[in-house]
């Protein structure tokens, strides 16, 4: 068994997704200690952001005549993608920026797609594989809430990960992280602490699940 984690925040330790994402390898580790990890963190190694287009270009040009650029967009690539054939479950840690995806896990589906084996209309070389993904917001996105609608990534996310890529996906939210540090959500303390435990709850049951998915646990 091999396990994949994709973290893309650009907050480092401090990273809400990266401490929820922290607790589903935990129960992950806590079944299986000797299973690898294969990491990959694009909020501190980021793609390339020309990597996609150039990669794209190749489709126009033949093998041979393509430049050391587009030879080394297509290997990434296959890197990327091999990284995902090669786990047998998947964490990816993703919060909201700006009302949508980051640019950084953007440019990563993007550079995946260019692979062959991840192109429209290929075979889904992923579909069935088990995945969880933790996702934070800094405010309040909830239904009733003033931005109720405004989160323009969590869907993006579910339809690559699920629908196209066919992963069997789990997800956990936490919202309302700026508490304490936004003055004007200090009213909503109280709903933003029974948020945070909810979804560390909730990341600590989706690592065991995951982890009875592939059979770490012992029978």
């Amino acid at each position: 068994m091999s396990l994949f984690r994709l973290d893309t925040s650009i907050l480092g330790t401090r990273s809400t997704t990266g401490t929820l994402a922290d607790l589903v390898e935990q129960e992950w580790r806590a079944a299986a200690p000797d299973t690898p990890v294969a990491r990959r963190h694009l909020g501190a190694d980021p793609l390339p952001s020309t990597a996609w287009a150039t990669a794209v270009a190749t489709a126009f040009v033949p093998p041979d005549r393509h430049t050391p650029e587009q030879r080394e967009a297509v290997a990434l690539a296959a890197t990327l993608t091999d990284e995902l054939v090669a786990a047998d479950a998947m964490i990816f840690a993703a919060p909201l920026y700006n009302f949508g995806v980051s640019q950084h896990l953007k440019t990563w589906v993007d550079v995946v797609f260019t692979d062959p084996r991840m192109a429209p209309g290929a075979d889904r070389i992923l579909a069935g594989k088990p995945a969880v993904l933790v996702t934070a917001r800094g405010g309040a996105y909830g239904p009733g809430m003033p931005r109720d609608g405004w989160d323009h990534a969590i869907g993006w996310m579910r339809r690559i990960f699920s629908d196209v890529w066919g992963l069997d996906l789990s997800v956990v939210e936490r919202e309302l992280t700026l508490v304490g540090i936004d003055p004007a959500l200090a009213p909503l303390a109280e709903k933003a602490e029974r948020i945070r435990s909810a979804a560390e709850d909730q990341a600590r049951a989706a690592g065991r699940r995951l982890a009875l998915r592939e059979g770490a646990f012992p029978v």
